[in-house]
């Protein structure tokens, strides 16, 4: 049964959430403080090229670099989590995170920056599957797709803000200071998760949950692969709009970071959204979100497919935040249908699988679409990016034809 649990002797009782939306606000900030260090790295692209002398393909590594770091380190994270529970895992990861975000602005060459946000991708492994147990810990069933959704909007609301708090501070008094207060406000919310959550200090799991044991399951093959194709299409929207809104469009870079925050703001949207959609139009919570994923992956596949062919300015905003309602909008109903069809022992670990897919989808996909626009330029770039969610939206029909009608849990 989700929900808290009994509270721990000594804990400071007044100050924890006594229901869904209590816990729900809580998660939703350490996963906004903990995005907001993870995508200034993204944010700050434009001035580590300049300042660095880099071609766009080596930002590409850059954004490769930090994925790398994530990527190692999200399954095994996963299983600590399903092991010990997410309470420890989570202060460690932002605290972590908060660290490390200040030690970027000290890195005087570009070796050292790819090593500095290596380290920072490593502590953002423990985001997704933390936060995932914690609503699933924490949340009614009735509720766990909003739920899931408005913590996911934490990811667009911390990536959105370092999309605007970023160059606003390069172009005022220097990248470093905004890094150096994302680290700051991600310490004083690592002390305040410590004090407020109590919903998943039980006893350690032995039951040998792992990775391994959802393999064997073709239905969640087939959900990761599909995260594959979405994840090269998320974090490559994240990694090049500024760039692309500067370099092609002729924008300024505080307008091409209100692009980027548009998006995001509208990812966000998407998320509750579809989230909200998903606990009360379908019936089964499997089918409803896999019929969501394949609408998402369908509708981005447009969307990027129609980038080279708009021009003014305000209409490449409009439909950058419409792309974002749905390439940016679909991991809270991902994580929830993921959460469907695994045991909820397992859902550290499952979810853990299922960001490994989208962060390898992250991996390869930012330097091929960064040569690609030193090669061939744009247009290629952006149609690569619709093949892949085409890709996506083919394997999300294949599910929902295994499914039919039926339903797990």
């Amino acid at each position: 049964m989700n929900g808290p649990t009994e509270s721990a002797p000594g804990a400071a009782l007044d100050l924890q959430p006594r229901s869904w939306k209590g816990y729900t606000a809580l998660i939703l900030v350490w996963q906004v403080a903990a995005s907001g260090c993870f995508y200034a790295v993204y944010a700050v692209t434009p001035f580590v090229r300049a300042q660095f002398g880099v071609s766009t393909t080596r930002i590409g590594f850059l954004l490769t670099a930090l994925m790398l770091g994530y990527t190692v380190c999200v399954a095994p994270v996963g299983r600590l989590i399903d092991r010990y529970g997410e309470a420890r895992v989570l202060v460690v990861g932002l605290t972590g995170l908060g660290a490390t975000t200040v030690l970027v602005t000290a890195a005087s060459t570009y070796p050292r920056l790819l090593g500095a946000v290596a380290v920072l991708g490593a502590f953002y492994a423990t985001a997704i599957p933390g936060t995932n147990k914690a609503v699933f810990n924490a949340i009614p069933a009735e509720r766990l797709n909003v739920s899931m959704g408005i913590k996911q909007m934490g990811v667009t609301a911390g990536s959105g803000l370092s999309s605007l708090l970023v160059p606003l501070s390069a172009s005022r008094v220097g990248w470093e200071v905004a890094f150096l207060g994302a680290g700051a406000v991600a310490a004083v919310v690592t002390v305040a998760f410590r004090v407020c959550y109590d919903a998943g200090t039980g006893d350690a799991d032995e039951s040998g949950t792992s990775l391994r044991t959802h393999v064997g399951d073709p239905e969640y093959v087939l959900l990761v692969a599909a995260g594959f194709f979405l994840g090269a299409g998320l974090f490559t929207t994240v990694g090049y709009t500024l760039l692309y809104v500067t370099d092609v469009v002729g924008a300024s870079s505080v307008f091409a970071g209100a692009t980027l925050a548009a998006a995001q703001a509208s990812g966000s949207v998407g998320r509750i959204g579809f989230g909200w959609i998903a606990d009360n139009w379908f019936g089964s919570l499997t089918r409803s979100t896999l019929v969501l994923l394949a609408i998402q992956a369908g509708v981005s596949a447009i969307l990027f497919a129609a980038i080279p062919f708009v021009e003014p300015p305000l209409v490449v905003l409009g439909l950058f935040a419409l792309l974002g309602a749905f390439i940016l909008g679909f991991t809270g109903v991902y994580y929830s249908c993921i959460g469907s069809i695994v045991p909820n022992d397992g859902i550290g670990s499952a979810t853990a699988g299922g960001q490994l897919a989208l962060n390898s989808g992250a991996l390869v996909a930012p330097p091929a679409f960064g040569y690609l626009v030193d090669a061939r330029g744009y247009d290629d770039a952006w149609t690569l990016l619709a093949c892949a969610t085409l890709v996506a939206f083919i394997l999300f029909l294949v599910l929902i034809g295994r499914r039919g009608v039926g339903r797990r849990r």
